[in-house]
């Protein structure tokens, strides 16, 4: 959920060899380590850095990703019938 503090400008520093931005107060910082994007309107977007669970083999082992048929009836293309 997307917090909304308003708009509060903030303004990029030199600190070392490396350009920063500070959280503005009110937005509540939920992780240590962020990923870090840039739009196509040159937005800068932060989000917390989490584990892929898809990448964990305890998660996949868990969890049943097979998905019955939606659509049924006959085939339309080149799809491969499962008995």
């Amino acid at each position: 959920m997307m917090k909304n503090v308003g708009s509060k400008p903030v303004k990029m520093r030199k600190v070392g060899g490396s350009t920063v931005l500070t959280v503005p107060k009110g937005i509540t910082v939920t992780g240590q380590e962020y990923d870090v994007y840039q739009g196509r309107g040159g937005q800068i977007i932060y989000s917390p850095k989490r584990a892929n669970p898809f990448l964990d083999p305890n998660f996949v082992k868990s969890h049943d990703f097979t998905q019955a048929e939606v659509i049924g009836g006959q085939l339309s293309g080149h799809e491969i019938p499962i008995d």
